[in-house]
């Protein structure tokens, strides 16, 4: 992406947010929806903008998981990790997966088919362990359920 359609996305979404209070979380979020992660180069121009350091900007990135500074695979897989769900074999399920996938949380497949997350309740706690698909919740997630999901994505 040149630098020139990098500044002419940045400046709608920098517009967009001018009259927010605190506008950086929705600036990010706006950011990420329209590339998908957070561009390295992007966030010295919303710390211009808000007036704040580069440093500022990529603590807030680097604290919230939802935001990412690469590009995620084509599904989002989310296993939860929240005690319900490690009281019912969440544990073994994210092991299960990641030794599957090759990869650790946060990452994403050598084919770009599928980035692994955890995420800390997806509130179907009665029906642990739970996952996530593309938005979508899965509960009673079993070996074999975990199985059919990766493959079911690419993976």
């Amino acid at each position: 992406m040149s630098d020139v359609q990098t500044i002419e996305i940045m400046q709608g979404i920098l517009a967009r947010h001018a009259k927010q209070e605190g506008p950086l979380l929705p600036i990010l979020h706006s950011v990420q929806a329209e590339y998908g992660f957070i561009p390295v180069d992007v966030v010295q121009i919303i710390a211009d903008h808000l007036n704040i350091t580069r440093a500022e900007v990529h603590g807030v990135i680097s604290f919230y998981h939802d935001f990412r500074d690469a590009p995620a695979g084509k599904h989002i897989i989310k296993i939860c990790r929240a005690e319900a769900c490690q009281s019912v074999g969440a544990n073994a399920l994210s092991d299960r997966a990641l030794e599957k996938l090759g990869v650790e949380w946060g990452g994403t497949t050598a084919n770009s088919s599928v980035t692994i997350e955890a995420v800390y309740c997806l509130g179907l706690c009665a029906c642990g362990p739970a996952a996530m698909v593309d938005g979508k919740v899965v509960g009673r997630v079993d070996g074999a359920k975990l199985d059919k999901l990766l493959a079911e994505a690419g993976a």
